[in-house]
């Protein structure tokens, strides 16, 4: 190797620390670079503006102050998400992420901060009353999501159908071409009522869905600051009054 070329490489070398968490890497740059795909209101989305709002992105703000950090958001598609946290691109996940045991091997997640359950959005005009209904149907689910690995379980004999946007999903069941989209209760309960007179929702749950965020594999040291400033976040009621804020009620017990 050439002695300017060397001298480069080592130069280079140098710039880039390897950091033992994320979190020495974050509060030695003093920035949060947080993942999400901001098309799943009332989690995340843009205001007029073009704003990052919604449940999470307050949580974030608010995680990014108790760290003494700025926080950047960079959007991008759901199913991008793992990726930009293994290449580091991103710090951290949050993005209305279920955290599962196969999510988990590729990934570390914080405690869950919020819960719901998996339903069924269903065309009015369709004979599903109940979900045992969906078997045999065309079900859309979106690409990425519990809801698609799921809905192979749940609906074995059904033609399942991944499409990349939640609203894709939404408008083929509105139009008649699915007959059913198995998402999140609150995104079920708001596409139902946006279309109250072409679809119906079936509020049954077919599964439990504990959203966390998720940290690099294996880096506990961040997973054990961020579990201590969820923890900190609901017992100080900043959780509830960003709740009440964006669900228009005060949290349950189950959060």
């Amino acid at each position: 190797m050439r002695p300017l070329l060397c001298l480069l490489v080592a130069v280079a070398a140098c710039g880039k620390k390897d950091y033992a968490s994320t979190l020495d890497k974050i509060l030695d740059k003093g920035v949060l670079v947080i993942g999400t795909e901001p098309e799943f209101p009332p989690f995340e989305t843009r205001n007029e503006k073009g704003e990052f709002v919604g449940f999470d992105m307050d949580m974030a703000r608010e995680l990014a102050k108790d760290l003494g950090v700025k926080l950047r958001i960079e959007p991008m598609m759901f199913d991008s998400l793992p990726t930009a946290l293994g290449t580091g691109k991103v710090d951290l996940i949050v993005s209305g992420m279920t955290a599962d045991e196969e999510r988990a091997k590729s990934r570390s997640f914080t405690e869950p901060y919020f819960h719901t359950k998996l339903c069924l959005l269903v065309n009015a005009k369709s004979d599903i009353t109940k979900p045992a209904d969906v078997n045999g149907k065309r079900v859309v689910v979106k690409l990425g999501t519990t809801g698609e690995k799921r809905s192979k379980l749940l609906f074995p004999d059904s033609h399942i159908q991944p499409l990349e946007t939640e609203g894709a999903c939404a408008l083929e069941v509105v139009h008649g071409r699915a007959d059913a989209f198995l998402y999140d209760r609150h995104s079920i309960v708001r596409h139902h009522r946006n279309n109250p007179k072409t679809t119906r929702a079936l509020l049954e749950p077919l599964s439990d869905e504990p959203y966390a965020m998720a940290a690099r594999l294996g880096d506990t040291r961040f997973v054990e600051r961020l579990n201590e400033f969820l923890r900190a976040f609901r017992a100080d009621g900043r959780y509830a009054r960003i709740y009440e804020k964006h669900f228009g009620e005060p949290p349950d017990d189950a959060g």
